[in-house]
């Protein structure tokens, strides 16, 4: 079986285009959340394809699993923080930024239970 990088995941392209998009909403927010939600969004975005990568490259199939239950909790984080940017007036989800992320959210989901419960080995007969 080929060796995947972790640039080829789905998932990890996804994350990325996350983080810009994050980058881009923060650049628009108030300068008293510089330290605040810019600074924690920031670094919730940036954590979801940083652990994906990590896992990834850590060779093992439990490593891999415990990274991307690192990545699915900053995506949460970073879930509720676009949330309250929305609740707060700083932002609308015009570039769909809240649907990206549960399209995420599910291929992480799906990938976790993937790494805890691989297929069984077929026997040939």
């Amino acid at each position: 079986m080929a060796y995947i990088k972790y640039k080829d995941l789905f998932v990890w392209q996804k994350a990325m285009i996350i983080v810009e998009k994050v980058y881009e909403l923060t650049k628009t927010l108030p300068a008293d959340e510089r330290f605040g939600l810019v600074s924690q969004m920031r670094r919730s975005a940036i954590s979801v394809p940083s652990n994906i990568a990590e896992g990834k490259s850590r060779g093992t199939r439990r490593d891999y699993s415990h990274f991307i239950a690192i990545a699915r909790g900053s995506l949460a984080e970073l879930d509720t923080q676009v949330l309250l940017c929305v609740r707060l007036g700083y932002a609308r989800d015009d570039d769909n930024l809240l649907t990206l992320i549960y399209e995420l959210q599910r291929m992480l989901a799906s990938l976790s239970v993937k790494l805890r419960f691989p297929p069984c080995p077929t026997s040939s007969t």
